[in-house]
């Protein structure tokens, strides 16, 4: 069978995929602009370390809580429109928590924090999934590595803010009308009309043009499309969710436990015990530059698989030979290894036939975050129990999970739309 020709994006889906980069961006860092000041908040208001500890667990259950929510309102508003207005929305609340006078305000504006970054988050990333189908080629990865360079770029301006000791009300001010005007500007090239339903004769990874199916009509916008919730269905949801939560495990150790583990555990100065989070969250950038070459070369479920394989060998060798150049290499390895896992996932759920726009991407990011609020949890009580370097086998486990579920992801898919069997 002779390959069809591959046809180039046209100007404005080239367009459509900078605006999403834009959001993308703006997303990772909007909260990085906010956390190196939380020590100053928390200072300020005189919070314990357990009542700080239970203020930040508000952002991931407002995010449980509104996150099923998000497939409903990308049908109502378009995944574009939903992006650009939770991100105005989102910098709004992060400058009120900047305001906080109370700890109970503080909780509270973290909760809707948690509220409007879950669905910001799934429309984002519906959205770039949707001009990923009209480039008939992976680009989802690309997308997450702008996120990390955002938060990067967040991170730095805050540390810029308190270097030249700019007030947080001024710094928060400033963010949030330079991320809104890059919100509403962004939203003026996004690809244009509600979202499609992925139609049961789409090719195995998702990766059909638009054209295929066209945007639906406003006289057709009340027809239901009615989702048929087989077994089937449920247990691919199931094993994809599990990857994901895996893959953010992994994740919120490099975040919540990488520094502490380097310096109670293995002594290493302040300054070198906070390279732990950068080899993780460093390499998972770089994982991401390339990842959609390696997933439109490999497929997504090799790519899957040998992350899982640098996960569990990275960590098992680390806490098996405990020292901080293992570790750091471990966690380097770890952070390469997820690097497009929660892509995968996000693209897999998303192209699942027969589900309605937004259902299968929704459900699946929704149980991801389970992973963020269930680890800490997880590993502090082991980490009690016994001591953190045994808590930490939760990342090589992580790493056989990927491993075994791999399976649910899309093997490598020829240029004629069918499954490579290689």
């Amino acid at each position: 069978m002779t390959a069809p020709a591959v046809v180039a994006p046209s100007t404005a889906e080239r367009r459509a995929r900078v605006a999403v980069a834009a959001l993308f961006f703006t997303n990772g860092a909007i909260y990085a602009n906010v956390i190196p000041r939380f020590p100053e908040i928390k200072a300020a208001l005189g919070l314990s370390d357990t009542l700080y500890g239970l203020s930040i667990a508000a952002v991931p259950v407002g995010a449980l809580l509104s996150g099923l929510a998000a497939g409903t309102f990308i049908r109502w508003l378009s995944s574009a429109r939903l992006a650009a207005i939770g991100t105005v929305l989102l910098a709004v609340a992060m400058f009120v928590v900047g305001l906080a006078a109370a700890p109970w305000m503080f909780a509270a504006s973290l909760f809707v924090v948690g509220l409007l970054d879950s669905i910001t988050d799934v429309a984002q990333n519906a959205h770039g999934l949707r001009v990923q189908r009209r480039y008939g080629r992976s680009i989802i990865n690309s997308f997450h590595a702008i996120w990390s360079l955002g938060a990067v770029t967040g991170g730095f301006m805050a540390a810029a803010a308190i270097a030249l000791r700019l007030p947080l009300s001024v710094h928060l001010l400033g963010t949030a009308v330079l991320f809104s005007a890059t919100a509403i500007v962004a939203l003026r090239f996004c690809l244009p009309g509600h979202d499609e339903a992925v139609p049961d004769a789409a090719v195995p990874d998702g990766s059909i043009p638009d054209a295929a199916v066209p945007d639906v009509p406003a006289a057709l916008s009340s027809v239901r499309h009615r989702a048929r919730i087989s077994p089937r269905i449920v247990a691919l949801m199931a094993g994809l969710a599990l990857i994901a939560i895996a893959s953010t495990i992994v994740e919120d150790v490099g975040n919540s436990w990488a520094t502490l583990y380097l310096a109670d555990s293995l002594a290493a100065p302040a300054a070198l015990a906070a390279t732990g989070y950068i080899a993780l969250i460093g390499f998972q950038f770089i994982g991401r530059l390339v990842g959609d070459r390696l997933v439109d070369r490999l497929g997504q479920r090799a790519v899957a698989r040998a992350g899982g394989v640098l996960v569990f060998i990275g960590m098992a060798v680390a806490l098996a030979f405990p020292s901080i150049a293992t570790t750091l290499l471990g966690f380097a390895a770890a952070g390469f290894g997820i690097a497009t896992l929660v892509p995968a996932t996000m693209s897999a759920a998303d192209s699942i036939p027969g589900l309605r726009p937004g259902t299968g991407l929704t459900v699946v990011t929704w149980l991801m975050r389970l992973g963020f609020l269930l680890s800490p949890l997880i590993i502090g009580v082991v980490s009690d129990a016994t001591d953190l370097r045994v808590a930490l086998l939760i990342v090589p486990i992580a790493g056989v999970i990927i491993i075994v579920l791999a399976g649910v992801l899309k093997r490598r898919v020829t240029p004629d739309g069918t499954p490579n069997p290689s």
